[in-house]
């Protein structure tokens, strides 16, 4: 399996989303859902309108630990997805397949979020780059990592740093900064 890296950039994620959101509505939200949720794209594909609409959190049991979950939709993420939402029933896949009546697969969400990333010249970029790219800017805005081991059911907070990169980064910037 290849390590994907969270997406640092702020003006790579803008990139991102243009392209994707370019490409279809629903590769636009995907993104924007999984940078905004830090759920596993297993947990996310899944989901159906009526999982979201006139709901205040995202209530789901994660398929890989089967714990229950429970995520709030803030008031930025709940203005998306009611845009996106808006004209779709409640028995709708969020993510569905156009060619069938099922959610896209994890196969088809890597082709997509990889794609756009080649495009504006990222690399090491995959599903859990969704998640990823949550944990490291919600740790880069707050420095909170006891809340956010909390959101990613980590069991010590070095996993989360090391999950995000920010061990990499720390040990990028001291290199960098060292010479003989």
């Amino acid at each position: 399996m290849n390590i994907v890296e969270p997406i640092r950039r702020k003006k790579k994620l803008k990139q991102m989303k243009k392209v994707l959101k370019f490409q279809s509505a629903r590769d636009g939200f995907m993104f924007v859902f999984g940078i905004n949720t830090g759920l596993r794209i297993s947990d996310i594909l899944p989901l159906r309108v009526c999982d979201v609409r006139n709901k205040s959190h995202i209530l789901i049991a994660e398929k890989k630990t089967g714990k229950r979950k429970q995520f709030l939709i803030n008031d930025k993420l709940r203005k998306e997805v009611d845009k996106y939402i808006k004209y779709k029933d409640d028995s709708e896949f969020l993510f569905a397949s156009e060619r069938t009546s099922k959610p896209i697969t994890r196969v088809r969400a890597y082709q997509i979020i990889n794609g756009a990333a080649k495009k504006i010249g990222l690399t090491s970029i995959g599903t859990h780059t969704l998640r990823k790219t949550f944990g490291y800017h919600f740790y880069q805005r707050t420095r909170d990592i006891a809340t956010l081991q909390m959101i990613f059911n980590h069991s010590h907070p070095s996993i989360t740093l090391r999950y995000i990169g920010i061990n990499q980064d720390m040990m990028d910037d001291a290199v960098d900064k060292f010479s003989l």
